[in-house]
């Protein structure tokens, strides 16, 4: 194998397929990065035992076609340091060399009999838009549990309807509930194989979201799976902000495919909960609010909270404001904001902190509506919407548990 290409589209490539590779593991051949060089690309293939990522870009030239399997880790950090320009590879007996510019660099061999078959891409079920993609992952995420005791609430869950051409991204880790709709094309209309290239829940309970990847194309297809939220946001993240991204399901995995660029992924076992139930909130107080003057404000307040002491809203009808304070005695903070509160005189409701904040960051709109139930109970937040535009129920909610109010 010998072959020239540019420092930059190796660099990236490589980085790209290391992803998915083990920190640590007993089979020392997970930690290679497999590299087939023919036909003008070079295709850079990565697996552990949850994921697997092979990228495929130009080569300059190739000398020599073939394979060649090299600890993933150490040619990454050889790609950061090598010179700018075109860079030669080429195994010469036992060793695999890189060098540019005058750099030379020699990487043991590790032997390709021992390297496992990358998983096929699952069946592909259609397409969704890479940066919605990417930003809908990002907002449910933040509530998805952290407890790998607890795996499924570790996960996101992944819907999909080709009737009504909705993607449903939802996560919860019991305390609050994230869940995020966007448009996706099914295969059979269109899009797929070319467009690639207390507690707010009870953890794993109700009849919801499962490994559970329905047979069947067309109109009619549905499907249901859990995803590893970290392997989830990493895929989005590392697709690219634009065009299609094909979206590929089995009864066992997830695949991703975009530019050049395919991922799979294990899915999880267990279910979360549905949240149709939790959202459903009969006569709440409704409040309005600026988005980026309640986060500001919400940041300032916190710095007195001591560990997940809360931070304490109380909206008034009367003067249109919302009162912020958290703190208990003489170390405390507080900040009065515009609001227009519906349906009650005064509400007055107190979150974690960090769950807050972590919420609210999650939108991009103007304003913020909130819905309360009241203290200790349900809230949810959601986007205003843009003038004219009515979206029932809204694309994007996140339901929090309210603390009790601290007495001050």
């Amino acid at each position: 194998m010998e072959f020239r290409i540019e420092r930059s589209a190796l660099a990236e490539a490589v980085a790209w397929a290391a992803r998915v590779l083990p920190v640590r593991s007993p089979v020392p051949v997970l930690g290679g990065l497999l590299l087939d060089a023919e036909g003008g690309r070079l295709r850079v293939s990565g697996l552990d035992y949850e994921a697997s990522a092979r990228i495929d870009v130009e080569a300059a030239e190739i000398l020599r076609p073939g394979k060649v399997l090299v600890m993933g880790r150490r040619l990454l950090d050889i790609c950061k340091v090598l010179p700018e320009g075109a860079v030669e590879c080429a195994v010469e007996g036992s060793r695999f060399t890189v060098s540019g510019d005058g750099a030379r660099f020699g990487l043991s061999v590790l032997p390709l009999d021992d390297y496992p078959a990358l998983p096929s891409l699952p069946r592909v079920r259609g397409a969704v838009e890479a940066a919605e993609f990417a930003a809908a992952v990002a907002d449910v995420a933040v509530a998805a549990g952290r407890d790998d005791t607890l795996p499924a609430l570790t996960g996101i869950r992944l819907g999909l309807d080709a009737g009504s051409g909705t993607m449903t991204l939802a996560a919860t880790d019991r305390y609050r509930f994230a869940v995020r709709t966007l448009p996706w094309k099914a295969a059979g209309a269109g899009a797929g194989e070319g467009a690639g290239s207390g507690s707010a829940a009870g953890a794993g309970s109700g009849s919801g979201a499962g490994s559970e990847a329905e047979a069947g194309a067309g109109s009619g297809e549905r499907a249901d799976v859990l995803v590893s939220a970290r392997r989830l946001t990493e895929i989005a993240r590392s697709l690219g902000r634009s065009g299609l991204v094909s979206v590929a399901l089995d009864a066992g995995s997830a695949g991703f495919e975009h530019a050049g660029m395919r991922t799979t992924v294990r899915l999880l076992d267990g279910r979360l909960p549905r949240h149709e139930k939790l959202f459903a909130m009969e006569d709440p107080a409704v409040a309005v609010v600026e988005r980026a003057r309640l986060v500001e404000a919400v940041k300032r307040v916190s710095v007195v909270a001591d560990g997940d002491g809360p931070v304490q809203l109380a909206f008034s009808a009367a003067d249109n404001s919302v009162h912020l304070q958290a703190g208990y005695e003489d170390d405390v903070a507080s900040q009065r904001l515009p609001a227009t509160l519906e349906g009650a005189r005064e509400m007055t409701v107190a979150f974690n902190p960090a769950y807050l904040a972590d919420a609210l960051a999650s939108f991009d709109e103007p304003s913020l509506r909130l819905l309360m139930m009241g203290a200790g109970q349900r809230a949810m937040i959601t986007g205003e919407g843009e003038p004219g535009r009515d979206v029932s129920p809204p694309r994007h909610r996140h339901l929090l548990m309210s603390v009790k109010p601290p007495l001050v």
